[in-house]
């Protein structure tokens, strides 16, 4: 006997639909691509591909563990967050305890739904996210232009006539900040249909063999790129403005400083191909401009971010369809909140600023291994492996076993959990419900699909359960949060005018609430208030609607709606905010500045994604695998074979070489989440590499966001065995 079932992939941000085979024992014996999503349309990638085999790794942790000495003991749950508990109280200062989110928090409803009450009962001020070693430039930028740093404009990718791209690679990712299902064949139908794509980046990426036009470009210019273009847009009276905006003429004149000659000699970019990209910019019939993670983790991410958006606007290709649009999940909440600002708190040790409630992790060991008042002394990890994701990995390696007290909730026992003092297991994601808040706000059509779990949990906790638990250990405090959430947020729903709900009576409505959990009853609150629930009077969407359509909803293409988006304080588009016009000149006094000899840069494939899905054997070894991609010119002048050691001012790896003419000549990449010798994850350990982040520099961070710096990082190879003098 065999069933047949729908669910969401959770392993990117693509959100594709999936249709899975499961026996009588609940065993995955197939995955396709869910052909009925009106979405992804049967698209399907080899992690999708390889669910079952994740969900039922054998390494996984089915029971928590205790750490005593060296050695590890499963115990029962309530022995488990006794420990906690124990461990948690003997931290004299909960604001001495830090919280680490990692990457798949953006991909559980646990995570997006109980990381911030687990955060608020802390009460600390030591909040550390994946977000700075990834996107936090993107948020910023949004945040400072717009007045909300999640309103973050997509391109629309199936109706644009030209895309410039930079620093992404979705055939690869599969799209990143900016959600869009078979991304690949989006690309293809832009190109069928008469469009043009133009890729800049340091490689020739899978993306860019795709493109009319590839660019290679110096890793870390691409600020000074963008500003070129856009300093051809006012030279050539090119700019084209359809929205109120303040700051033009602050824009205009910091353009004036990158004219097209001198940033070609900067970014290797021909002067004659920045015209022309900007003359093709402002000529299109609609074009978006679209930057990643290439461009985020980079010394000036923020400016680049910036500038992405500086140019849809001034190319009029903003909120309007073919440009770059704003999403309307159908989770959004209508309140208006304050306008954005950064640095309401500055790090301890480097003062660095706070954004969006937390502090980069670049200063995460700082805080743990500098004594005095406020000296992290505790941390809580969730979902996240910063040993191998963030800069300069083997001194947080070495600070986290300094630490009093330590838990994650995790199902791995991996570089950073080894440090843990209890290791608290989420169940498998297919007895887990999924919805996706994060990236559902950042698709390029909009979108609802939920997935209820497919099997029983077995008397262990859910992962919302875990972290509630957790909340009330740190808060003392006892009760059923979900039931405190909802009340809270009828209560403040009954009395806002124009929510659906104004003056209604929230027993009524709490009584109304349909789901078999909190976080179900949670989301369906959240359907039902939003733009096409019930009861906000624009729809009928509910968690029973989605119930009934297991292969998602369409809910119709990206539409202008830059006027319910914005929340400046001056209610318009803030061109030039003043904190990005002060970091113009930190990137103009680098303009003339010869570049090193050898840098850096990261890598995707298309079988991982960051170190979680290493220990599956489909998706490692082949083309997945741990090398060094560098010009067979650099081979030669280095006088290089076989493998090399690579040196950067904060350690040194010796890695295998991958000689190859897609990568320009002094630019190296190594891809990311490696470095499993010696881990308890057995196919991990056979397939080990080195981690790219002994080589990345916690002091190099884009200044107005705090995010790492990991491409452009600069390098020194060698042949292995020569010794080289410092």
């Amino acid at each position: 006997m065999t069933s047949t079932v729908h669910r969401t992939c959770p392993l990117c941000e693509a959100v594709c639909g999936l249709t899975l085979t499961l026996d009588e024992g609940g065993h995955v014996t197939s995955v396709r691509g869910d052909k009925d999503d009106p979405f992804s349309k049967g698209f399907i990638c080899p992690k999708g591909a390889s669910l079952g085999r994740l969900d039922e790794d054998p390494d996984r942790l089915r029971k928590p563990l205790i750490r005593e000495g060296d050695l590890w003991r499963e115990v029962g749950w309530e022995e488990a967050f006794a420990a906690v508990r124990a461990g948690l109280d003997r931290v004299a200062d909960r604001r001495s305890v830090a919280v680490y989110l990692g990457n798949p928090n953006a991909h559980t409803m646990a995570g997006a739904l109980y990381s911030a009450p687990l955060i608020k009962s802390l009460g600390t001020r030591n909040v550390y996210t994946a977000s700075t070693a990834d996107q936090m430039p993107k948020h910023v930028a949004s945040g400072l232009m717009f007045g909300h740093p999640l309103t973050i404009a997509v391109p629309d990718l199936d109706r644009t006539d030209y895309l410039l791209m930079l620093g992404a690679n979705p055939l690869e990712s599969n799209g990143s900040v900016c959600t869009a299902p078979d991304f690949p064949g989006r690309l293809k139908a832009l190109r069928r249909r008469g469009g043009r794509l133009v890729v800049v980046d340091p490689r020739r990426t899978r993306t860019a063999s795709l493109a009319d036009e590839h660019v290679f470009v110096r890793p870390g210019t691409d600020a000074y790129l963008l500003f070129g273009i856009v300093n051809v847009l006012f030279a050539e009276e090119l700019v084209t403005l359809r929205h109120q905006v303040n700051g033009l003429a602050e824009v205009r004149e910091a353009a004036k400083r990158f004219p097209p000659e001198p940033v070609s000699r900067r970014t290797g970019v021909p002067a004659a191909v920045i015209v022309r990209l900007a003359r093709e910019l402002a000529g299109a019939r609609t074009a978006a401009v679209y930057a990643r993670i290439g461009t985020c983790t980079a010394e000036f991410g923020t400016l680049a971010q910036w500038l992405v958006d500086v140019l849809n606007v001034l190319t009029d290709n903003l909120d309007r369809p073919g440009g770059a649009m704003f999403p309307k999940p159908a989770t959004e909440s209508g309140g208006r909140r304050r306008p954005y600002t950064v640095g309401r708190w500055k790090s301890r040790v480097r003062g660095l600023p706070e954004t969006n409630g937390e502090l980069p992790v670049a200063t995460l060991a700082d805080e743990i291994e500098t004594p005095g008042e406020g000296q992290v002394r505790a941390l809580i990890t969730v979902a996240g492996n910063p040993v191998l994701s963030a800069p300069h990995g083997d001194r947080l390696d070495a600070a986290f076993a300094r630490l009093d007290f330590m838990v994650s909730v995790d199902p791995y026992l991996n570089e950073t959990t080894k440090h843990a003092n209890v290791i608290l297991p989420p169940p498998r994601m297919l007895q887990s419900g999924h919805y996706d808040f994060a990236l559902l706000g950042l698709a390029v059509r909009n979108y609802a699909r939920y997935s209820p779990p497919l099997l029983p949990l077995d008397g262990q906790p859910s992962e919302a359960e875990i972290l509630a638990r957790l909340a009330m250990i740190a808060s003392g405090l006892e009760g059923d949060l979900d039931e405190f959430v909802i009340g809270e947020t009828l209560r403040k729903a009954t009395e806002t005018p124009g929510s659906g709900v104004e003056g209604r009576d929230v027993a009524e409505l709490r009584a109304a609430l349909d789901g078999e959990t909190g976080s179900e009853r949670r989301l369906d609150l959240m359907l039902k208030l939003g733009p096409y629930g019930e009861w906000a009077g624009k729809g009928d969407l509910s968690l029973r609607k989605l119930l009934d359509n297991p292969h998602g909803l369409d809910l119709g293409p990206l539409e202008p709606r830059l006027g319910e988006v914005l929340k400046t304080h001056s209610g318009l588009i803030e061109l030039a905010p003043p904190q990005l016009i002060e970091d113009v000149e930190r990137l103009r006094g680098k303009l003339d500045e010869e570049p090193p000899e050898i840098v850096l840069i990261g890598r995707r494939h298309l079988r991982s994604n960051n170190s979680w899905l290493h220990n599956v054997g489909p998706l490692v070894g082949g083309s997945n695998a741990c090398t060094l991609q560098i010009n067979p010119a650099d081979v030669a002048r280095l006088g290089l074979d076989g493998e090399a050691v690579v040196r950067s001012a904060t350690g040194e790896i010796t890695v295998p070489l991958e000689p190859t003419d897609t990568i320009m000549p002094g630019v190296v990449s190594l891809p990311h989440g490696w470095g499993h010798a010696g881990s308890a994850q057995s196919v991990a350990a056979g397939h080990a590499g080195v981690s790219v982040n002994t080589l990345t520099d916690e002091s190099a961070i884009d200044v107005p966001s705090g995010n790492a710096v990991f491409n452009g990082v600069p390098v020194t190879i060698s042949p292995t065995g020569v010794i080289i003098a410092h």
